[in-house]
């Protein structure tokens, strides 16, 4: 498949390190959490060995979180992953090994297990998606409710990203037209205006333009194919199908191949997305479809902590 400008990922962890930005995100959730839990004192201080183990099948996510979680926020702990992130775990297999203080390790249970549970929970769903299509790429939305920590999870489940912020790409959207229409002026012409006047210095690399009918699609691409050409440049721009359906996405698809527009654009499917339409959209012709149902509303991981005994 073509690399997308949707997969976001390299701005959360590069060469294996989590990059400044999803740091702080990881630091914040964990400072939070930890401090609505209020934590006391354990009933013991013995150095003792924890496994985390999986209670049923799913894929792994959250690896990064959790080693810094143990990293910065506890004192003498040793881990060792024994499940990897992004791999398969089945029931009754151990993903972690935790040796150290039982006070430390009791402080941040709850925690630990929230973040992993929810994260691999997330990966989970996300490649039960990505195994039902094979030509189209799925990408999540800027609804999430972990922030980047969601959007990494989608990306260890098979997953693209999407914006990571409002400020990671430019979007335009039906509001923005109307934001700046005249009195008596039509949609149209406000869309032809914007789309013409961005900064392609900064945009032309990564641009959304939400378009409502096949006639908004048609003249977004017109559009976007002359500014492009004004300035020597050959990046497609992504044209979100707002809630048109499959159906109405392939039709899109064909106009724009008649026109010789197609190849200036990525189709985006977004709206109303089930996992049982994925066969439909599989034969709608679009680049991707995004959806905030494989983050939100998801079942964690069922995952608990067990204390093996004094070491």
């Amino acid at each position: 498949m073509d690399t997308l400008p949707h997969d976001r990922s390299r701005l959360l962890v590069n060469e294996g390190l989590p990059t400044k930005k999803f740091s702080e995100s990881i630091d914040r959730w964990i400072k939070t959490m930890l401090e609505d839990d209020v934590s006391e004192n354990g009933y013991s201080s013995n150095t003792v060995s924890a496994n985390i183990i999986s209670k049923e099948e799913g894929i792994v996510s959250g690896q990064i979180v959790i080693d810094r979680l143990l990293a910065e926020y506890t004192e003498d702990l040793t881990h060792d992953w024994i499940i990897n992130e992004g791999e398969q775990v089945r029931i009754n297999d151990v993903i972690l090994n935790i040796q150290g203080n039982s006070s430390e390790i009791l402080k941040i249970e709850r925690v630990m297990l929230n973040l992993l549970g929810r994260l691999s929970g997330i990966s989970t769903i996300t490649a039960n998606w990505v195994s039902v299509t094979d030509n189209i790429r799925l990408a999540c939305t800027r609804k999430t409710d972990w922030g980047v920590l969601d959007k990494w999870a989608v990306h260890v489940g098979g997953g693209l990203t999407h914006r990571l912020n409002r400020s990671d790409a430019l979007m335009l959207k039906e509001n923005d037209f109307a934001s700046i229409r005249r009195i008596g002026e039509s949609q149209n012409i406000a869309m032809e205006e914007l789309i013409s006047n961005i900064n392609l210095e900064k945009h032309s690399k990564f641009t959304i333009i939400e378009v409502q009918d096949i006639d908004e699609a048609v003249l977004a691409a017109n559009t976007w194919s002359k500014i492009q050409k004004q300035k020597s440049t050959n990046d497609r721009v992504t044209l979100l199908l707002d809630n048109m359906g499959p159906e109405i996405a392939l039709e899109v698809g064909k106009e724009l191949e008649i026109r010789d527009l197609r190849e200036w654009c990525i189709l985006e499917g977004s709206g109303g997305i089930t996992k049982t339409s994925l066969s439909e959209w599989s034969a709608s012709r679009v680049d991707l479809i995004s959806t905030s149902a494989m983050n939100r509303g998801v079942k964690p991981l069922d995952i608990s902590l067990i204390i093996e005994g004094g070491i």
